[in-house]
C-alpha cells in the first residue's frame, strides 16, 4: 500500500506502527493543501477507534522538571500495564529545530519502553495552531491503543489555557522556593488546574515542600470554582524516586472516577469538541484573511501608520477588516 493512500497511515495507526504513527502526525502538522485533504479524511476514518483515553495536561515554568516528571509517571504507569503516549510542544524554532530531540533524550528510560510513544512538535508561529494539531496528535494516539495521553505545554501564557481546554485532567507541576510562593504562580492557573503537584519533595528540599503545599491549599480554597464537585487537591512528588508520582495518578484516577459518575467527564468531552471547532474556525478565517491579495499589499502602510501615532490600533484593525 503506497504512502499517497490514506488507508496506509489508517491501517498502520490501528496496527501500532508507531513508524506510520509519526508519519501520520507528522502529515497533520503539515501546512500543504494536499495534506489537509488527506489528514482530514485519515482522521475521519480513526475517530470512531479514538476516545478511550485519559488525558492529562502538564504545564510548569521551565526548571521545574517537567521532562523527569513525565518520565517517572510515565515509567510507573508502564509498570502497571498502561499504554503510554507523550505530545510535548516544543517552543523552539521550526527552522532550527531546537530541542526538537530534547524531550526523547530527557526521557531517555521512558523511549525504550515498548508501550510508549514520544512525540516532540514544534510550536509553530501561534499556540492556537500547536492546540489545532495537539488535538489531532491525541485522536491519533488514542486509536493506535494508548490508553493514556501526557500533554506537555510549554508553561507560558496562552498555551496553559488551550491546553487545559483539551485534556480531561489538567496539572500545574511547580516546585517549592524562598519568599512569598504565590509570587510564581498566576491566579488564572490556579482556576483552570484540576490539581498541584509541587516536584522536587525529597532528599533535603521535603520540609520546603510541605510548606509550599499549605501555602498552595490556602489560595485554591480561595478560587476554587463551587460549580465543580472536583475539589483540586495540591500533593507533592519526587521524579527521582521510584514510583515517586504514584499519589498523582491515584488523583488523576479519582478524579476520572468522579466526573464519570456526575455526567461531567461526557459533558466537558463534548465542550471540548464544539471548542476545537470553533478554534479551527477562529484559525481558518485568521489566515485566509491574511492570505487576501489587498490585505497583503495595505498591512505595511497601515501598520506603519500605527506606530507613526497617525491612527488607532482599533481603528487600523477595522480598516484591514474592512478589505476582507
Amino acid at each position: 500500500m503506497a504512502e499517497k493512500d490514506p488507508e496506509f497511515y489508517i491501517q498502520g495507526v490501528l496496527n501500532n506502527n508507531r513508524r506510520i504513527i509519526a508519519k501520520t502526525i507528522t502529515l497533520i502538522e503539515s501546512s500543504l493543501s494536499k495534506d489537509k485533504n488527506k489528514s482530514f479524511e485519515i482522521v475521519k476514518k480513526i475517530l470512531p477507534y479514538s476516545g478511550n483515553s485519559i488525558r492529562i495536561g502538564i504545564t510548569g515554568i521551565p526548571g521545574v522538571g517537567k521532562s523527569t516528571f513525565i518520565e517517572n509517571l510515565g515509567l510507573y504507569l508502564c509498570n502497571i500495564g498502561h499504554k503510554v503516549a507523550v505530545l510535548a510542544v516544543d517552543p523552539t524554532s521550526r527552522k532550527s529545530g531546537g530541542s526538537i530531540l530534547g524531550d526523547k533524550t530527557r526521557m531517555e528510560k521512558l523511549s525504550l519502553c515498548d508501550n510508549t510513544f514520544i512525540r516532540p512538535s514544534p510550536a509553530g508561529k501561534t499556540l492556537g495552531g500547536v492546540a489545532a494539531k495537539t488535538r489531532e496528535a491525541m485522536l491519533v494516539c488514542e486509536a493506535a491503543g494508548y490508553d493514556v495521553i501526557l500533554v506537555e505545554t510549554v508553561g507560558v501564557g496562552q498555551s496553559e489555557t488551550r491546553v487545559s481546554t483539551m485534556v480531561d485532567f489538567f496539572l500545574a507541576l511547580l516546585i517549592a522556593g524562598a519568599g512569598d510562593e504565590l509570587q510564581g504562580i498566576k491566579k488564572g492557573l490556579l482556576e483552570i488546574a484540576d490539581a498541584i503537584a509541587i516536584n522536587k519533595a525529597d532528599n533535603d528540599n521535603v520540609e520546603k515542600a510541605e510548606k509550599a503545599k499549605k501555602v498552595y491549599e490556602m489560595a485554591l480554597h480561595l478560587v476554587a470554582p463551587g460549580a465543580s464537585s472536583w475539589i483540586p487537591p495540591v500533593l507533592t512528588c519526587s521524579s527521582i524516586l521510584e514510583n515517586g508520582t504514584e499519589n498523582v495518578w491515584n488523583a488523576v484516577l479519582k478524579h476520572n472516577k468522579l466526573t464519570k459518575k456526575t455526567g461531567e467527564f461526557d459533558q466537558k468531552r463534548k465542550e471540548q469538541a464544539v471548542e476545537w471547532m470553533w478554534n479551527l474556525v477562529d484559525d481558518g478565517l485568521k489566515k485566509k484573511f491574511l492570505e487576501t491579495d489587498i490585505v497583503q499589499k495595505k498591512i505595511p502602510e497601515i501598520s506603519n501608520n500605527v506606530k507613526q501615532g497617525l491612527i488607532s490600533p482599533s481603528a487600523a484593525a477595522e480598516k484591514l477588516l474592512s478589505f476582507f
